[in-house]
């Protein structure tokens, strides 16, 4: 790829609830100011009608696709987000901001509490997916966009996207939901409990007080560990690793590392810990563990304020996210005669399908997009 083809972005920022009119959150706690850092590819046609938010998963950030200035490494989604891909920017005006809680520009414990200038830490305020949408319309208000074209993600990011569906149902034409579900079940909830345990038994998490020492990166890179272990699934580590040796030709017999799955996990583990904040894990996977669509009451009931269009995308090996429970989705999103496609993808690649081997995923969020163009233009006339 030469420097010519190289399509550079930076990312933006906005403030706002600059107190007294700060954020008040779902759990009844105030913040601000709060800045929240975001990317946007494409251009916004003059009826401001192409736009679409791209909502991250867990550990993403504003930088979707393209490249920054200096930098190699690529947007997160960008097999997914350019000129001719799936979500077009030859068509499309992407937007993907970061999350509030984060640690990649938006406002988070890491940040700088303006009341003591120290960062938060565990004084920041615990923060839900709904306070996360709440952010992300300050933000299309910024814009001067009244209504998405689409709002689309994968993990956590198809969480918010669901959320933007039922809160600002007047707001979004369609949402594309991939790897997802409404609620966590017992098991994903214990799976987020371990990665934050090993966060906080390590003894360098200070109860949240490290800033400026030494962060807790044994913790925070078995959290990630364990993490990703769940991204895949059983075949496509087969496949990847099986039982090959490290630099070996036969077992140590001892403690050191022996095989290759060994060595890639501490490796995701050590690399996570030099762009992320360990706090702002605590905070956002308890923030999806708190993300209960039907608030414990029936589906389908909270379904009933959406208007939009939906697109479900599950994978057949998603162990993490299940296909069932996307079909539980769909049936509540049906039962208010809302239009809605349902699609399971064959895959081997787990829960990180949605990130990798996308070529079918691609051709039907396009075919989608296309559907979704038409029925917006007509329900503006």
């Amino acid at each position: 790829m030469t420097e010519q083809n190289i399509d550079y972005f930076e990312t933006q920022y906005i403030t706002f609830c600059e107190p007294p009119d700060e954020l008040v959150l779902k759990s009844g706690e105030k913040l601000g100011p709060i800045t929240l850092a975001y990317e946007t590819y494409g251009k916004l046609n003059k009826d401001k009608s192409n736009a679409i938010m791209i909502y991250h998963a867990l550990s993403g950030d504003a930088h979707a696709a393209g490249y920054h200035k200096g930098t190699k490494k690529p947007g997160w989604w960008i097999n997914m987000i350019g000129p001719g891909k799936a979500f077009d920017t030859d068509k499309y005006f992407v937007i993907c901001s970061n999350i509030l809680g984060s640690c990649m520009g938006t406002t988070g414990p890491s940040s700088i509490n303006p009341k003591t200038n120290q960062p938060y830490g565990l004084s920041f305020p615990v923060v839900t997916i709904e306070d996360m949408v709440a952010a992300q319309k300050y933000l299309l208000d910024h814009l001067g966009i009244k209504k998405l074209l689409c709002g689309a993600g994968g993990s956590m990011g198809g969480s918010q996207a669901l959320r933007w569906a039922v809160e600002y149902p007047d707001y979004i034409h369609s949402v594309i939901s991939i790897a997802t579900n409404t609620r966590h079940s017992a098991q994903q909830i214990a799976l987020q409990e371990v990665a934050r345990q090993a966060i906080m038994s390590d003894p360098d998490w200070q109860e949240g007080n490290y800033y400026g020492k030494s962060i807790p990166a044994r913790g925070l890179a078995l959290a990630r560990m364990i993490g990703h272990i769940t991204y895949m699934s059983e075949t496509s580590m087969e496949e990847k690793f099986g039982r090959k040796l490290i630099s070996k030709e036969r077992l140590g017999y001892d403690f050191s590392t022996d095989f290759e799955v060994e060595s890639y996990l501490k490796y995701r583990g050590d690399s996570f810990v030099q762009r992320f904040d360990a706090n702002s894990y605590l905070y956002i996977s308890k923030a999806l563990d708190y993300f209960d669509l039907a608030e414990d009451g029936k589906l389908k009931d909270a379904f009933a304020p959406a208007k939009a269009h939906f697109l479900i995308v599950s994978f057949s090996s998603d162990w993490l996210y299940p296909s069932h429970q996307s079909k539980s989705m769909v049936k509540a999103l049906k039962a208010n005669d809302l239009d809605v496609s349902d699609i399971e993808i064959s895959s081997t690649y787990g829960h990180d399908a949605f990130l990798v081997g996308v070529e079918g995923l691609s051709e039907i969020i396009r075919h989608f997009l296309t559907r979704m163009s038409k029925t917006y233009a007509h329900a503006r006339k």
